[in-house]
């Protein structure tokens, strides 16, 4: 009985012991699943936190999850990432900075500062927003007021973009070379038209478009019935133009088709604003021209200010100076109310307008370079030789980039592309066979090594000459025979057979040495990228006929003409090469490229070569002598 009296009492405490464990483990549980809870709901401030992150990742349905059941109710889902991501979106908004500022635990409700940065700049409020516990989380009171204070749902967040005037190209003496012009635009208002499709037809053989090009312009959405509806760009005639005593024939034939356009209802033209070339052909390969900007521009110059408004430099000078012609445009962010007028600012940027660009070029010179050689495939430099100013740079023929701007038809851009002249080619920023030009640079080559002196006679050879039977049948020719067979004869002369044996008296190394100095196989410092020279095609003259050749600008050299005439400044100061510019300085002061390229000795010595060419009556260049000229040239 004592053991059975004992072995209840083990029991008993057995079963206590369990309960008790139990009791102990249910506790424990309690305890850490109370502080599991604490740990994963988030505070109302990390939920906010939280919520602004999501904009700055454009995360807007997530946004949504974080408000309240009852906020839910007053706007869908679709609506809310559309309101939001259309605002914040719309007006760039980026860097968003949130600090809490007061946090009230009984009404849940939390103070903060809201900064970020958009395109008008920053803008910095203080905001407060209510939260409830909702589903075992905190959950966003929300409202338009959210995104800002006071915004209700009948409110826009509106942006307003100034447009920053492009700067001028002007000449070296104020002449305007790209700058704000005058066209007529021509539209259509679609309720005034009158037999509408032939009408269209009509109007589309006058533009010289298709009339498919016309509908699709008055079937876009934003079009009404009272709109003008922008065609298409073209020449404005002015009046003392047609009022010259002998009028230019195409103004007279662009008169006669906008009379055209004007008889046919619903036609309207009217002036518009655009970039102008006043040189057109004469300086369209320097100028260059714009266009409006494309999606692809858009995206390569993301975050620079560009709009679908903007016009972007493409070619020429436009395109190398744009960052400083373009500017920067000003914006308005405003809250505007359901009538549209402004409520609040929200913040603002100052439109800076673009720099005008004054360049050495003389529009002049440039123009008249062009009437020489318009119907040639040439280009033309001039710079100054004294202080490196590049005076005009052609390019031959050329094309109005006018055009550009007006809206070229697809008909004019193949015509350009097809034309076997290649107008559209840039052909001085290329390397061509210098040929005779490249004479006084062996010369110059030739005394500075010491292979010759200016007085040597190199024999006279006749009409013909090779070295000896080693070339096969290659001979060098020249046209002229003289005596004595000096330096200076040779340049008046302009003998290839004479330059011919200085390279050869100059030696391969001598001379691939003396080229690159003088910056063969080098970029050209210069504003605009030019083609390198080179004396050869792979940095090394491979033979003695090739040597030869290179002596009267033969061969494999190629030579860029603004590189020629920066080498030919040498024989005008000093032996000193000077370097090219482009953007005009008050007082012109030269810097040097290439110092002591040749002695002082030297270069005045090529430079008597070289105006003998033109002064003597026995000079290949004799021909645009002039006596007027050389009594107050500084050479």
């Amino acid at each position: 009985m004592k053991y059975r009296h004992n072995r209840k009492r083990r029991m008993i405490r057995v079963g206590f012991l369990v309960l008790s464990i139990i009791f102990i483990a249910g506790v424990v549980l309690f305890t850490i699943k109370g502080i599991t809870k604490k740990e994963v709901v988030k505070s109302p401030e990390q939920v906010l936190k939280s919520y602004m992150n999501c904009i700055c990742q454009k995360n807007y349905s997530e946004m949504y999850e974080m408000i309240t059941n009852e906020s839910k109710e007053t706007i869908e889902k679709e609506d809310f990432v559309k309101r939001n991501s259309a605002i914040y979106e719309g007006i760039e908004a980026k860097n968003i900075n949130i600090k809490i500022i007061d946090y009230e635990e009984e009404s849940l409700t939390v103070k903060y500062n809201t900064a970020f940065d958009t395109v008008a700049g920053k803008v910095d409020f203080k905001n407060e927003v209510a939260f409830l516990e909702q589903d075992d989380q905190y959950k966003m009171v929300w409202s338009n007021s959210v995104i800002y204070p006071g915004l209700t749902e009948d409110d826009k967040v509106r942006v307003s973009v100034i447009q920053a005037q492009r700067g001028q190209i002007l000449d070296r003496n104020g002449r305007m070379l790209a700058g704000k012009g005058v066209a007529s635009s021509v539209g259509i208002i679609p309720g005034k038209l009158e037999n509408r499709k032939k009408s269209i037809v009509r109007i589309a053989k006058l533009l010289g478009i298709k009339p498919e090009d016309i509908e699709k312009e008055l079937t876009a959405k934003w079009v009404k019935e009272d709109s003008f509806v922008p065609i298409k760009k073209i020449a404005k005639v002015k009046e003392l133009d047609l009022l010259a005593l002998d009028p230019d024939e195409t103004i007279v034939e662009e008169q006669k088709r906008q009379e055209k356009l004007l008889k046919i209802s619903g036609v309207m033209i009217s002036d518009v604003e655009v970039r102008e070339y006043p040189l057109k052909d004469e300086a369209a390969h320097l100028v260059g021209y714009v266009q409006n900007v494309t999606a692809e521009d858009l995206e390569k110059h993301a975050g620079e200010g560009y709009t679908n408004a903007s016009v972007i430099g493409k070619t020429g000078l436009e395109g190398v100076y744009e960052k400083e012609l373009k500017g920067e445009n000003g914006c308005k962010i405003y809250i505007a109310d359901s009538e549209g007028k402004e409520k609040e600012q929200l913040a603002y940027k100052i439109v800076k307008d673009g720099k005008d660009i004054k360049l050495t070029i003389d529009a002049d010179l440039q123009a008249q370079l062009y009437k020489n050689f318009k119907s040639d495939k040439s280009c033309s430099i001039a710079m100054n030789p004294f202080t490196g100013e590049v005076l005009a740079m052609v390019s031959t023929p050329s094309y109005d980039t006018n055009a550009f701007i007006m809206g070229m038809s697809k008909k004019q851009w193949d015509r350009l592309n097809k034309d076997k002249k290649q107008p559209l080619y840039n052909r001085f920023r290329q390397v061509w066979c210098p040929g005779s030009t490249f004479k006084p640079v062996i010369a110059a080559i030739g005394l500075q090594s010491e292979a010759f002196t200016g007085t040597d006679n190199f024999g006279n050879e006749g009409h013909s000459w090779q070295k000896d039977k080693t070339w096969g049948t290659y001979h060098v020719t020249t046209l002229h025979t003289y005596s004595p067979v000096i330096l200076k004869n040779a340049l008046i002369y302009s003998d290839n057979i004479y330059f011919a044996k200085a390279a050869l008296k100059i030696g391969t190394e001598e001379m691939e040495r003396s080229l690159s100095m003088l910056g063969f196989h080098s970029s050209i410092p210069f504003e605009i990228m030019m083609a390198e020279s080179k004396f050869s095609n792979n940095k090394h003259i491979q033979s003695e006929v090739g040597l030869a050749d290179t002596g009267y600008g033969q061969g494999q050299v190629l030579v860029n003409p603004l590189h020629l005439a920066c080498i030919y400044t040498s024989f005008c100061n000093d032996g000193n090469v000077l370097k090219p510019y482009l953007l005009y300085k008050e007082n012109a002061k030269a810097e040097q490229w290439i110092s002591e390229a040749f002695s002082k000795s030297v270069s005045q010595e090529v430079l008597e070569g070289i105006k003998s060419v033109v002064n003597d009556s026995h000079g290949t260049g004799y021909a645009i002598h002039r006596k007027d000229m050389w009594s107050y040239v500084k050479i």
